[in-house]
């Protein structure tokens, strides 16, 4: 059956997205956009913790009172892949270190007092959240989880599936940067896909063709600031209060766009010993280092 390139663009979770894929029909094209879009605002709507309708800013309000908020078993099982995130990052990867953002921001001008950090690492700790298959308590007021550095990159598979599921097996969807391929081109060529370089984003120093799987960013190139002349990543250490320091960017490349978005999170986190981590579970990857160097492990 023949079919046609559809392409489509709209703004998401804070960010532009586009999604393209090949349909028979313009009108199977309009309804499997509409559902995959419905799908993203509905996560988007769940978790995000700038709406104050969100399941997300429930339980941070929450915090501390001795309220249970109840969870859906999409929540349950976000939750657990954040647990995976934080054993295999040596918790550098915590959902609830996001209390930190109240020291560090765009207007700040000065770097924190200790005293200001320590009152905040104290908020810290995965450990202290009490959760199970239906319910979620963070015991301290002013604790707070953020899904940030899961979400989006989860989204991005769930509308690759709901597009397989409505038999779409040719596309690509891109949310914010991060990409998750719905099927191989219809000539069985991969997906062209850039990696830009994280100081220079009009200068291209890599190109994959994906025919499946997914890839996924993560790098100080979108949210800083600077203090002092001193750049300062908005990627936060949840042990030490600081911004990470060693790498600029880290792609990878992998089954699920969830998966590799945690990879280059947890690369960043760890800083200088980002690269040889990645190594060791045999990924695709490519590291941008704080000189400028880009060190690629791509096929």
């Amino acid at each position: 059956m023949h079919a046609e390139l559809f392409n489509f663009t709209f703004n998401a979770m804070g960010s532009p997205c586009q999604l393209q894929f090949y349909a028979p029909t313009a009108p199977q094209a309009a309804t499997v956009y509409s559902l995959v879009r419905q799908r993203i605002e509905a996560l988007e709507q769940h978790y995000s913790r700038y709406r104050e309708d969100s399941l997300l800013s429930k339980i941070n309000r929450a915090a501390g009172t001795g309220e249970r908020v109840a969870i859906d078993p999409e929540t349950f099982a976000l939750l657990n892949y954040a647990e995976h995130c934080y054993r295999e990052s040596q918790q550098l990867f915590d959902v609830t270190s996001g209390v930190l953002r109240r020291l560090w921001h765009a207007q700040r001008t000065e770097l924190p007092t200790k005293s200001q950090l320590r009152e905040l690492l104290s908020l810290i700790g995965w450990k202290k959240v009490q959760w199970n298959a239906h319910e979620i308590y963070l015991p301290l007021a002013g604790m707070e989880l953020d899904f940030g550095g899961i979400v989006k990159e989860y989204a991005a598979d769930v509308a690759a599936t709901l597009c397989q599921q409505q038999g779409i097996i040719s596309g690509i969807v891109e949310l914010g940067g991060d990409v998750r391929v719905i099927g191989a081109l219809p000539n069985g060529q991969g997906w062209p896909v850039a990696i830009r370089d994280p100081r220079q984003p009009e200068k291209v120093v890599a190109q994959l063709q994906l025919k499946a799987g997914a890839l996924a960013s993560s790098g100080d190139y979108e949210r800083f600031q600077i203090i002092d002349g001193v750049r300062y990543s908005h990627l936060l250490n949840p042990k030490t209060g600081f911004p990470v320091t060693g790498l600029r960017a880290v792609s990878v490349v992998a089954a699920q766009c969830v998966v590799a978005g945690s990879l280059a999170t947890i690369a960043m986190l760890k800083g200088k010993a980002g690269r040889s981590w990645l190594q060791q579970l045999q990924l695709e990857f490519l590291c941008c280092q704080n000189d400028g160097q880009i060190i690629k492990h791509l096929n």
